[in-house]
This record gives structure tokens, sequence and C-alpha cells, in this order.
């Protein structure tokens, strides 16, 4: 038996047997055999129809099973007819869609309730049945192809069936034919009984048989409807624009509609008969299920049955192709919103969505965070992360506390956690809400957006986040990160993960290359526009260059930061200093080597060597916004003392001007700098960082990648560095010093 996800026979028990039309009722025998299920199984099934079962009918049946060449009807089929009546599994993973696949959109153009019935008149005593059957030959076939029609019956259970009938002439050759048979239609095709009338095939055949095997071309679909007022019918086909080649009166209780499929094989027939199918379901014409096959025969025009003419009624009705009319039904069924009367809204307007970043961002908007290299973005991303879990403040602004997703697309997977501990333990706050941070690792798996999206909403579904956060985008762009009309596609699926989660979205990109000169902060990011005109707020980062009045500024801070941290330690203090000594890093070391041992004096010696180092590396930031649903706020002046990011409380950065937007007299009036003083560059940037990552490090270990990360080089210019130094040495991935 074929490998199902669901059990066939527990699906059938929410099948109604009674509420099959015949092709149905046979369908789930076809699949039940083709899984591998006995006879037995579709037997019982049957059972539960009283009014329809005839003992012994299902074995019957099933010996005349053979399967399909082209599709054959698995389970998948009565798990459909399940779904449509009502069931739903227990849970839905979905399928993924084949190239030739299309996605149903709602069909439903017109109220079938509030159509007025369209008459037909039959012909009068001027018929001209010959003429019919040309014209339905000339509108359907070329002259060269072979038509299959069927004359002659035989009677089965008190019904009438056609035989396989003929398909040995041409369009071409019947209409020559009639055209000389003096309006005896019997002499070219046969003598038919006119109780019963006669058929015809709409689609042209090989000469060689009536199967779908024989169809030589996929041209036409037949629409009948037994179950409705054949006024109504009329109506409803004409209404929905159906591209209608030949519409026939049966003779009896229906239209036959042959319709525009234009197909170009088997598999994209049955794509759109059944599209069509559903159509005219949902739009209240209840079609026959059996006439979806190629070969299907339908009613000839021009013959007689049990006293009623078998007629044309009209040709090339509706949309002129398939394709017009598809295009026409699309055009009808976007899923826009209507225009709303603000008249109507102005006294009950709709509540705002609260704020997810007080004075930045609302819950449910979209947001971007752009700046270059060796800006922390992503160290940027995870405090954001931890504040709202927390309900803490991000940077200069009070976040709501809530639940959020940090999708992870370029750290593997311990780098990623154990830089989230460094940054809570960084940040000083005790993780008290772990549970509302949710991190996907997706080094290495990354998917094309288009591709994510859905895969990130079926995980993300009921779990209550107010934000995600993707870090970085550039993994996941599709398409061409200049074409304004690919990134606004790219962009949507934000706006999708918004939409069906009521969620947040966070997300970060890097500044194009070269010089940012001159350009507005919503212009530096890299690629289209559309990155920082379509979200809700974007935040852009830029360095401040720090002079060596800062540098030593800084320094001095923490070092008497660390003196004080010290003595905290070892004895009571505070009484000996001013408040103007602990601010002065030379009266704080000289109180602390009068006041220590010599060995507490070597201790923080030991101490104040990676503080100070650290303090050189620090960096300077200024973030200006861009938003949407706020004022503009003033510029926030940044450290990033690794691994985090600190507002300027003191205000020390406020007239440090960006590189960016110097004049370019003052950008270019820079001293030439010798090759030595390069490399001294070199080796304290290799030196600082060593001794910041060190001092975070709990198992005291630095590698070659955490120097990579943290000098914004590659693992190659680190290796060359650390050689070129001399005083360090690299076994493996491992650093230390000599």
């Amino acid at each position: 038996m074929e490998n199902s996800q669901y059990d066939l026979l527990e699906v059938l028990n929410y099948i109604e047997p009674a509420e099959l039309d015949y092709q149905e009722w046979v369908n789930v025998g076809m699949a039940l055999q083709h899984e591998g299920y006995g006879v037995e199984a579709w037997d019982a099934f049957s059972r539960r129809d009283p009014g329809r079962y005839h003992v012994g009918e299902c074995r019957r049946k099933w010996e005349s099973f053979h399967g399909s060449s082209h599709a054959p009807v698995t389970g998948g089929t009565i798990v459909q007819i399940a779904r449509n009546q009502g069931w739903t599994p227990p849970y839905d993973p979905g399928y993924a869609l084949d190239w030739g696949d299309c996605i149903q959109a709602e069909t439903s153009v017109i109220d079938s309730n509030w159509v007025e019935e369209k008459e037909i008149e039959a012909p009068k005593d001027n018929w001209d049945p010959v003429r019919d059957l040309i014209r339905y030959l000339e509108t359907l076939f070329d002259s060269t192809e072979n038509v299959g029609y069927v004359t002659t019956s035989f009677e089965k259970d008190g019904r009438y069936m056609p035989t396989k009938g003929n398909w040995d002439r041409t369009a071409g050759q019947l209409i020559e034919q009639l055209s000389r048979c003096d309006g005896d239609i019997g002499s070219v095709l046969g003598d038919y009984n006119p109780e019963v009338g006669a058929w015809i095939r709409f689609n042209p055949l090989d000469g060689n048989g009536c199967k779908n095997d024989n169809v030589t071309d996929f041209r036409y679909a037949l629409v009948e409807s037994d179950s409705m007022e054949i006024e109504k019918q009329n109506a409803l086909i004409r209404e929905l624009e159906l591209p209608v080649a030949c519409l026939v009166h049966s003779g009896k209780k229906s239209l036959h509609a042959i319709v525009h499929i234009d197909a170009a094989n088997y598999a994209e027939y049955r794509q759109r008969v059944d599209y069509l199918y559903e159509t005219c379901k949902k739009n209240g014409l209840a079609l026959d299920q059996q006439n979806r096959n190629p070969s299907r025969l339908s009613r000839m025009p021009g013959v007689m049955r049990n006293g009623q003419k078998q007629f044309l009624v009209d040709t090339n009705i509706g949309k002129e192709n398939w394709a017009e009319w598809k295009e026409w039904m699309d055009s009808i069924n976007d899923d826009l919103p209507d225009p709303e009367s603000l008249e109507e809204v102005w006294d009950h307007l709709p509540e705002l969505a609260p704020p997810l970043i007080d004075g930045v961002l609302r819950q449910g908007h979209k947001m971007l965070i752009a700046g270059p290299s060796k800006a922390g973005k992503s160290f940027a991303l995870i405090e954001l992360c931890i504040a709202i879990a927390e309900g803490r403040k991000w940077l200069s602004w009070q976040c709501t506390q809530g639940k959020v997703m940090y999708v992870n697309l370029e750290l593997d997977r311990p780098s990623c956690l154990n830089r989230f501990k460094d940054v809570y333990q960084a940040m000083g706050l005790r993780p008290e809400h772990l549970s509302n941070i949710d991190i996907w690792n997706l080094r290495g798996k990354s998917r094309p957006m288009d591709k994510l999206a859905p895969m990130l909403i079926r995980r993300a579904a009921k779990k209550n986040y107010i934000a995600i956060i993707i870090d970085p985008i550039y993994k996941v762009i599709t398409g061409d990160e200049n074409s304004a009309d690919q990134m606004a596609n790219f962009c949507n699926q934000f706006d999708k993960v918004c939409t069906d989660l009521e969620v947040a979205v966070i997300y970060c990109h890097h500044h194009s290359k070269g010089s940012q000169g001159g350009k507005k902060s919503m212009d530096r990011a890299s690629g289209s526009g559309v990155f920082a005109r379509d979200p809700d707020a974007m935040l852009d980062m830029i360095e401040l260059e720090l002079s060596e009045d800062v540098l030593k500024q800084e320094e001095n801070k923490a070092v008497c930061a660390a003196c004080r941290q010290y003595l905290d330690a070892h004895f009571k203090w505070e009484d000996d200093l001013s408040q103007d000594d602990l601010c002065s890093s030379y009266q704080m070391l000289n109180y602390c080597e009068n006041k220590l041992d010599k060995w507490q004096w070597a201790a923080l010696q030991r101490i104040l060597g990676p503080v100070r180092v650290k303090a050189k590396a620090i960096t300077a930031w200024r973030i200006e916004g861009t938003l949407r649903e706020f004022p503009k706020f003033p510029p926030v002046n940044l450290w990033f003392d690794y691994p985090i990011h600190r507002a300027d409380q003191v205000g020390i950065l406020n007239d440090i001007q960006p590189d960016i937007e110097k004049p370019s007299w003052q950008k270019n009036f820079k001293k030439k700098r010798t090759p030595e003083e390069l490399k001294k560059d070199r080796m304290d940037s290799l030196e600082m960082n060593y001794e910041s990552i060190l001092s975070f490090s709990e198992d005291g270990k630095v590698t070659v990648k955490d120097l990579s990360e943290a000098m914004g080089k590659s693992e190659d210019t680190v290796r060359r560095y650390i050689k070129e130094h001399e005083g360090f040495w690299v076994d493996g991935g491992q650093v230390g010093r000599r």
C-alpha cells in the first residue's frame, strides 16, 4: 500500500456517499484500488447509501478499473472529497506546488439568486438541421481534423447508451458530404434512433480511436447541468462570460456549452477544467462532474430526440478564448478592499495599533535598521529582542513587553546562543523572561524570502509573537537588489508576514559601497530606494569619528570605574576621595597605589590592561530616523562598547560631525599616514580586540573566528595580522599571547 499521510478508511467516515454524484463515487473506488485497499472497503462505504446501493455492483465496477496512463486517481482524491464535505484534518502541512500548478483564487463573481432567467426560443418550421451541424463543425474543427460521432445506441437497464461510434472522417469531408445530402443527415452519418438522438465529440481525434489518448488537441471542455432550469443555465453561462464556442440544446433538460480550454497538453487541460468547474460551482452553476474528459460525447445539433430538437443555440459567446476569460476572472476577483466613505467612519475611527517601540514603531508594522559594517547591527537587534522580552528600554526608547522570534541567518547556532547570553550580561539584566525569546537558526538552510515567508508563518502561527526580527536580509533577498519592481515584490513578503501573524517585522540591511557623502540617511541603504521607503520606520546608523581627546576621556572614565569596582570589593574608601578625584584616573590610580598592598596593586594592574584596550576600541554612532507614524526624533548618539550599544547620556558626541557630512576639503585634509603608522594601527586593533574578547570569554579562550567577527576582517587577514605581530600564537583556530 502506498504510504499516505492519512488513514483513508478513517477519512471515509467523514464522507457521506449519498452526497456524491456517480463520478465521485467511482473516483472513491479507483482511489482505494490505487492505494492498495480491497473492494470490501469500497463496498462497505457504499452500503451507507441504501437508496443507491446494489449488491455486487462495486465488485463488477472494481474489475473494470485499469488506471490511467496520464494521471491515476489517488488517495488525495478521497481527502479532497472529505474536505469538500467539511472535514478538517487534525494537522495539514500543505503540499509543494509543482511548476504547472495554479493557486486557486476566489472565483465567485455573481449571485445566482439574482440572475434573471434567459429564455431560449426553439427553432420553428424554418429550422435547417444540416446547417446547424455544419456550423457546429466549422466552429470547432479545422477541415483536416478527424471528428468522432455516434448515431447508434443500445439499451441497458432501461436506458439507451451510445456506442463508440465513428472517427474515420475529417471535418472537411463531413461538411462537404452534408452540403450535398439534401437535408438527410442520416445518409452521411448513419441513421439514428429519433427517440434517443445522436452524439458528437467536441475535440479532434487522431483517427485511431475515441479515448483520451486519441485526442490530438485539448481545445474544449463540456459544461452541462441537469439540476436547474434550462433558462437559468443559459443566463448563468452568459453572465459568467464563459468562452463558449458552441451552445447546444440537448433536446431535453440541459444545455451543452462547448467551452474554450486551449490547453497545451492533458495535464494543463485537467488543471483548467478543474478551475472552470470550480468557478461554475461557486457561482451557482451546478455541473455534471462526469463530463470532464476531453474525449467526452456531447449532444449533436441537427437531430431529433424523443420529439424535441437538438439544436445549435448560439456560437462564439462570452470571452473570445481561455486567456481572455481567465484574465477577466482574475481582474474582478482581486483581494483588494472596497473604497470606504470617510464620512461613515469619521465618528468611530479605528484604534491605532499600540506602540512596540515608543515614538518609533507600532505593533504590526515594519522597521529597517541600516548601517555600514562594524556598526554592530546584529548586536543592536539582539539588544532589541532582549528589551522586548523583558519590557525594558532599547537604546533610548521604551519597548512593549511580549514574545519575539529572532530569525538568525548568519551565525552558527552556538555563536548565536552565546551571543545572546553575552549581551544579556553586558546589559546588566536578569534573564527573567527567556521564554519570551524564540530563536530560529537557519544558517546554511535559509530560503529566498518568497519561499521562507510561508514557512515562517506556519511556524509562528499561534505563538502570540508581537515581533519577528530577521537578521540579515541579504541572505534571503530574491531578485536584483537594484530593481525597484523586484525589491517591491521582495518587501511585500514582509507585509504578508505582518498581516498573517499580526506582528511587527524588523530587519537590517547594509549601506551601499563607496562614499555616502551628500546622501540623506534614508538613501544610504544598499540597492533600490524601495528598501528605505517601504518600512514604516527606518533607523540609519552612521559612524562618528572620535578624536584623541575623546578616546582619552573614555579611557579615563573606564579606568576610574575599574578602580572604584576593585576598591568596593576590598574595603570602605568613599570618605577618602572627592567627587573630582573620582573623575580623574590619575588621582584614582595614585590613591590605589598608596592604599593597596603590592599584591592587590598588581592584581588591579592586570585588570586595567584589558580595560584600557577595550576603551580604545570603542566606537561612536549616530542614529537618524525616518518615520511614518511618529514625529521625527532628534538624532540619537551611541557608544558601541562591544558587545552592546549604550546611549551617550552626557552629550559628549553631540558636536561631533559625521565624516560623510563634512565638506570635501575637511575630509581630504588629512595627513598621509606612513607604513609604520598603518602597521601600528593594525597591531593596536589586534591587541584591543583580543583583550576585549578575552575579558568576556568564560573559558578564557579567544579564536580566530572571534577576532574576525570583532575586527570585521576575514580569518585569513586576521591570521596575517597575528603573524605580523609576533606576540601571538595560533593553534588550529585558538589564539593566545606568547
